[in-house]
């Protein structure tokens, strides 16, 4: 009878709808369908999409089933019968010219008589602890026709295979050679498995645990990652070209030339100052420095206003002749004192920050100087100061590029010190002796407080000097040489010393326009610099226009399923909230758990003095969290601060699945539901324990205002949910004012999704949050990104296909488990993101009002998004 020779199971295919189809047509063909998460003896066939690592899969394959893809059924069925078996079997590509059918050899033999089953003969010890591991490797076995025994065997079996998961010193029987549960895939598939990368796991989708068969050194992996990562925080960043030519500026030739000044002095007694100039002019040369005084009191004499444009380029000139025949970078600590002298205030004499301090807001018409200057602003001391801001410049990138090149020469030989690094002008204008453990320093708040302000000036048009991306420069070169100093002995330190200051810069530039700042984030030329603060700013814009944000450390996986959803809620905010004029308010419960961690930013308070709640870390019997338990409460307080703490998971499970918003809907805490759907990440609406969801869990307990919202959130979606009987949530309602109630509330849900998901209601917000993610993705790449693509000769060599082939095989937390470092754990979750991107998931998070946004910034991040789904898609083809 057909129908007897066509006994289907299923496995690999999750799209139910796609499944419905496949058993309605084998029944329509007189074909049997046996459901279920594990192998049944009685099935004929297999359809599986592609090889998988399934039990389904191996025990067919040892039982010489047939395996066929689903085309098999469906062309069967357009056919009116079964069609012939052969042209749908499964096979698998090894890089060679011919496919490998994985089941052919066993199929054939069992078809022929030769063998009941691939593992015909064998008589196992099964040495496997777990008990569900342990029936699974048993029911494969059993397939293959072996006989299986528990420990300890029968006295009268003779054991031919001990098969142990771990293998330890007790795995041995008598004489019987030992092997791991791995040769079970070794057997069937020879050397082919070697490509095949498998590991065993269940079909069923609420079991997820996962039996490796190929044993990795995890150890290893992680020295790897963290070598890697230590290269790439040490790498030079800035790179100027114009300073590699600086070799060895005391040529003995020139150091032969001998100058008198002493007439320099006297022309500058008499007032004679353009002559003086002319005189200093001609005798610059390497090794030879005119005194320090007559500089100054040239200086003095240009900040008084009386001096001529001409002679304002002539003293210009004559400071950048100093700098190329005398860097102070790569002279003695003489000539970096003599710079120290020139460089300060000629009247005021307090050193080279308020010289340049004084320099920037004269430019800016701000009234802070260590003493008056001539006023109004004039043209020619305007540009008199924006020169002495480009020479400070130079001199700092020349500085940093002798620090970070690190093949730089002294006439006597040595090299540049750390010595030389610490008592370096850069260093000392920004540093003093107090405060060189930390970034954000009182000249480094000073100076971003300033660059915010030429930000406003820029956009405002009232100066032609681009201040800003002066001051944008120099602020990139101090933070990569203050960086460059203490990164090889406290990576820690940097990472706060970056944070710290990207805080400090979101917090001051609050009442400047988002469009404005994601601008001036685009013109950062550091890269460590532009991450930092393009993720500080991104976040506390989310937080000024009332949406969450969680603190845990930066990450692809961060930026998908947190920021993206948060980019689609900006783009709905109300076009009021693009310009902030005043301090930011934190009254607002909307604002609560996002616009507390601002506060704390405003306060720059360390994390040691932030309120932990306490029981924060306390888990109870039934693995409940503090969240959990605050939910089940209603403590709105405590969630909001909760939710604003680092590393929260906002989907935390107890023992038995349940998660605080499961425990907030079975409570009755409307307000916590409240909080938690505002929350990005947003929780799972759909994850049910048991059947029961958390819309379910409303119901059931009554609490129908709680269903009224989880359905004007995210729609008549959630009605579709059945429970472990078949029942949707209008299942369980009896009542038909509460049923019309409910579907009431599920069409405003459904009408509010559609105009979120197509209307933009504030599009310059939306541009700005667009841009500052998509050079925050950019620069995370640049910054922090896996290791580069090999090529094909070099592929099993290369670091990102080991750590792709090891997540193919092992989960994340498996893999990182006991790793100490968090830089190595980032690299193995961002591998997972990306893998995750290349099979279509994630880019959900987007909403379709952002996806369908045709304007400049947002089309730009979507294509940066794309490429991070072909990278991922690359990573997967690789394997």
């Amino acid at each position: 009878m057909e129908s007897c020779t066509h006994v289907f199971q299923i496995s690999g295919i999750k799209v139910r709808d796609k499944k419905r189809l496949l058993v309605q047509r084998i029944r329509q063909l007189g074909g049997i369908y046996i459901g279920g998460s594990v192998y049944q003896q009685a099935s004929t066939h297999l359809i599986i999409p592609q090889v998988l690592s399934s039990e389904k899969f191996l025990a067919a394959c040892a039982a010489g089933k047939w395996v066929v893809t689903p085309e098999y059924v469906l062309n069967s069925f357009k056919n009116g019968s079964w069609l012939a078996e052969g042209p749908y079997e499964v096979a698998i590509s090894t890089g060679a010219t011919s496919s490998f059918y994985p089941v052919r050899q066993w199929r054939e033999k069992v078809a022929s008589g030769r063998l009941a089953g691939a593992f015909q003969g064998w008589r196992v010890l099964l040495m496997v602890h777990e008990p569900t591991r342990r029936a699974m490797f048993k029911r494969l076995l059993k397939a293959g026709r072996a006989q299986v025994y528990h420990c300890p065997p029968p006295s009268h079996a003779s054991v031919t295979h001990v098969m142990a998961k771990p293998i330890t010193e007790d795995s041995k029987y008598h004489n019987a050679p030992c092997y791991p549960v791995s040769h079970i895939v070794q057997h069937l598939f020879g050397s082919n498995c070697v490509d095949m990368n498998f590991n065993i796991t269940d079909d069923h989708p609420a079991k997820t645990k996962k039996i490796s068969i190929v044993d990795v050194d995890f150890s290893k992996l992680e020295t790897e990652l963290l070598d890697y990562v230590i290269k790439q925080e040490g790498r030079p960043r800035l790179r100027f070209l114009e300073f590699l030519g600086y070799h060895d500026p005391y040529r003995p030739l020139s150091q032969a030339t001998e100058t008198d000044f002493s007439n320099v002095g006297s022309m500058i007694e008499c007032g004679l100052f353009i002559e003086a100039l002319d005189s200093i002019r001609s005798a610059v040369f390497p090794g030879l420095l005119p005194p320090a005084p007559y500089l100054v009191s040239l200086l003095d004499y240009a900040q008084q206003g009386n001096a001529t444009s001409v002679f304002l380029k002539n003293l210009q000139q004559v400071m950048y002749n100093l700098l190329v025949t005398n860097p102070p970078w790569l002279a003695p600590n003489t000539v970096k004192k003599y710079f120290t002298q020139v460089l300060q205030c000629p009247r005021c004499k307090t050193g080279l920050w308020p010289f340049l301090e004084t320099a920037i807001s004269y430019c800016l018409s701000i009234d802070v100087s260590c003493h008056p200057l001539p006023g109004p602003a004039l043209p020619t001391l305007l540009h008199f100061h924006s020169d002495i801001l480009a020479f400070f410049l130079k001199l700092f990138q020349g500085e940093l590029h002798s620090v970070t090149t690190g093949d730089f020469v002294l006439p006597d030989g040595s090299g540049v010190s750390q010595a030389s690094v610490s008592g370096s002008l850069l260093h000392g204008t920004f540093w003093t002796v107090w405060e060189r453990a930390t970034l954000l320093s009182r000249a480094v708040k000073q100076l971003a407080q300033l660059l915010v302000q030429a930000v406003i000036e820029d956009y405002a048009e009232k100066q032609k000097l681009h201040l800003a991306d002066t001051l944008l420069d120099l602020l990139s070169v101090l933070v990569e040489f203050w960086c460059q100093q203490h990164f090889k002995l406290n990576q820690n330190l940097v990472e706060k010393g970056l944070k710290d200051l990207a805080e400090h810069f979101a917090v001051i530039s609050q009442d400047v326009s988002p469009v404005v700042v994601a601008e001036l984030v685009v013109r950062i030329r550091s890269t460590r610099l532009k991450l930092v603060i393009a993720d500080a700013t991104f976040k506390s814009l989310c937080c000024r226009n009332g949406f969450t944000v969680g603190d845990e450390p930066l990450s692809f996986k961060k930026m998908v399923l947190s920021y993206l959803p948060a980019l689609g809620s900006l783009a709905q905010s109300p076009t009021c909230a693009l310009i902030r004029t005043g301090p930011t308010s934190h009254s607002g419960t909307s604002q609560g758990a996002g616009c507390s961690a601002l506060s704390s930013m405003e306060n720059e308070t360390s994390k040691e003095n932030v309120i932990i709640p306490r029981g924060l870390n306390r888990v109870n019997a039934a693995g409940e969290t503090l969240l959990h338990r605050a939910c089940k409460r209603n403590q709105v307080e405590t969630v909001l601060r909760i939710l604003a703490l680092p590393g929260t998971d906002i989907n935390v499970k107890d023992h038995s699945g349940w998660t605080p918003l499961h425990e907030a809907c079975n409570h009755g805490s409307t307000a916590c539901v409240e909080v938690l759907l505002r929350h990005r990440p947003a929780p799972f609406l759909n994850k049910q324990v048991g059947g029961v969801s958390p819309l379910h869990d409303s119901v059931l307990n009554g609490h129908m205002d709680i269903a009224k919202i989880l359905l004007e959130h995210a729609g008549s979606v959630l009605l579709q949910q059945t429970d472990g009987n078949g029942h949707t949530a209008l299942d369980l309602v009896s009542a038909t004012s509460r049923r019309e109630e409910l579907l009431h509330s599920a069409h405003v849900g459904d009408s509010a999704l559609r105009n979120y998901s197509t209307e933009v209601l504030n599009l310059p917000l939306l541009e700005a949050g667009s841009s500052l993610l998509a050079h925050l993705v950019s620069s995370y790449q640049q910054e922090r990104g896996l290791p580069g693509h090999a090529q094909p000769s070099d592929k099993s060599r290369s670091l990102s296909y080991r750590l792709v082939r090891t997540l193919e095989t092992h989960s994340h937390q498996k893999v990182t488990l006991g790793w100490t470092d968090q830089r190595a754990v980032r690299l193995v979750s961002d591998a997972e993101t990306l893998l995750e991107l290349g099979r279509g998931s994630y880019l959900g998070e987007v909403s379709q009002a952002v996806k369908e946004c045709k304007v400049e910034n947002t089309l730009f991040l979507m294509e940066i998004l794309e490429g991070l789904k072909s990278r991922g898609e690359a990573l997967l083809a690789d394997l």
